[in-house]
């Protein structure tokens, strides 16, 4: 678990070298003279690398199926398999011609000339949590073979929305990474891989929690952000001169961790509160009704839009986690259909979903915002082949889909495929190593980028290969 003395800054070399140009390296001059040889050849690299064309995307939206989306019955489904293995759901016809999907997502279906389907990806990790880690950090977790899941620590490998967080800047007052509308585990057990391991606690993702909220219109619109009225006889004049004060007293304050990290989180607040820009984007009242009406009146869809606002407002990276049990102001239920697989998928986990992430696509496509946003649809890993007693399907890590969207990906595509039974990749094996490759490289990150840990050691961002994805 997080302590004290866990919450420690990594040193991170990359940062600035996203936001200098070649031009800007050679009119530094003496001021280059500090760096080691290596890391000036680094900044040199990133530098021509944001020179260039490489990557449009400047948000990544991560839409996460905390439990594990069935892919036999979404975007995977075996029609010609036997019927323990087939399950209950026809298969539809899509956009694309000769690529079919479940019949309960058929939003989605018609959307698919904008969406990469990849039906070759798997890990080892049978546990939520440890799937959870290797899809989130790219890196096998800790005790890989252990059922039991991992509590965080500041020697994990740090989550994509972490590394994004490092890596891009925000917008002006805003976070690096956030996760909405609640923690990832509905009971809010925290899990290793979730947050930001040892690059430290500057860039761990906020979570914008959520509870049941204040009806608006018959809809719970109140994502609990954190742009909430402020107390009573305190307006935000009042509040902003008083920020600029207490910037004044603290400087003179020594530059200790403990010191830093609450200076960053005090900061954060502060500009969430008084800054007009990041208040307006979290402010979904000002959406017309026919946009929310078109995500869904749930959690799941009002989230997305969120997402949508805050990736305008140049947020890097958000996270939502996306269940049904919001239907009814909850986390509730989620995609572990260990029981009751078909009427739980049909009833109440795929119609919302459906509806809110195919808003999502439109959206982002009417306001030409799609090919400079990153939407990634993933979660722990499949469900088994083989329908179990009680008409569910378990923890399978062995063959499962992911599919992703805009930010120069190529539509109307399949890469990969399992085998007859879903059960193995059958053609073009990959991993989450290579799902990260491709999501750098869709954001215009160099692969060849290092992050420092805490005991300043460097690590290449991936060790994955970018997925032949993009137009």
């Amino acid at each position: 678990m997080f302590t004290n003395a866990d919450r420690g800054e990594s040193k991170l070399r990359s940062r600035p070298a996203r936001q200098i140009s070649r031009r800007g390296i050679l009119q530094c001059g003496s001021t280059l003279l500090g760096l080691s040889l290596p890391q000036f050849l680094q900044l040199n690299s990133l530098a021509g690398e944001s020179d260039s064309n490489f990557g449009r995307a400047k948000s990544c939206i991560l839409l996460y199926c905390w439990g594990g989306m069935s892919h036999h019955d979404t975007w995977d489904p075996k029609p010609q398999a036997p019927a323990e293995v087939r399950g209950e759901f026809e298969c539809i016809d899509t956009a694309t011609p000769g690529i079919q999907v479940g019949e309960h997502i058929p939003l989605l279906a018609e959307r698919t000339e904008r969406l990469a389907i990849v039906r070759s990806i798997h890990h080892s990790c049978t546990a939520h949590g440890k799937g959870m880690y290797w899809n989130l950090t790219g890196h096998p977790p800790p005790q890989p073979a252990a059922a039991v899941n991992l509590p965080p620590s500041r020697n994990d490998w740090p989550s994509l929305p972490a590394m994004i967080s490092a890596l891009r800047s925000p917008g002006p007052g805003m976070p690096g990474a956030i996760r909405l509308p609640y923690p990832l585990v509905d009971n809010g057990t925290l899990q290793a891989g979730e947050w930001a391991g040892w690059l430290g606690v500057n860039h761990d993702p906020i979570v914008v929690r959520t509870p049941q909220g204040k009806p608006y219109g018959g809809v719970s619109r109140d994502l609990g952000s954190p742009v909430l009225n402020l107390s009573k006889g305190i307006d935000r004049g009042r509040l902003q001169a008083r920020r600029q004060l207490h910037s004044t007293l603290e400087s003179s304050v020594g530059n200790a961790q403990p010191q830093r990290s609450y200076a960053h989180f005090h900061e954060l607040a502060m500009d969430l509160l008084v800054r007009r820009q990041v208040r307006d984007a979290f402010d979904l009242s000002q959406e017309p009704a026919e946009v929310h009406a078109a995500y869904g009146d749930h959690l799941c869809g009002q989230s997305l839009l969120l997402a949508r606002r805050l990736a305008e407002a140049g947020l890097p990276i958000i996270q939502v986690i996306c269940a049904a049990g919001d239907l009814n102001g909850g986390s509730g239920d989620h995609w572990d259909t260990h029981g009751d697989n078909f009427n739980r998928l049909k009833k109440n986990l795929l119609p919302p979903f459906d509806r809110a992430a195919s808003a999502l696509l439109d959206d982002l496509d009417q306001r030409g915002k799609l090919d400079e946003t990153l939407v990634v649809m993933l979660g722990d890993f499949g469900r088994t082949p083989k329908i179990n007693k009680g008409a569910g399907r378990d923890h399978y890590p062995f063959a499962y889909s992911v599919v992703l969207a805009g930010g120069g990906i190529r539509g109307g595509q399949v890469y990969g495929s399992s085998d007859r039974l879903g059960a193995f990749p059958h053609t073009q094996a990959c991993g989450p190593r290579d799902l990260h490759a491709t999501i750098f490289q869709a954001m215009g990150i160099n692969l060849q980028t290092r992050l420092y840990d805490n005991l300043n050691r460097p690590h290449p961002i991936t060790d994955g290969r970018p997925l032949p994805l993009f137009a």
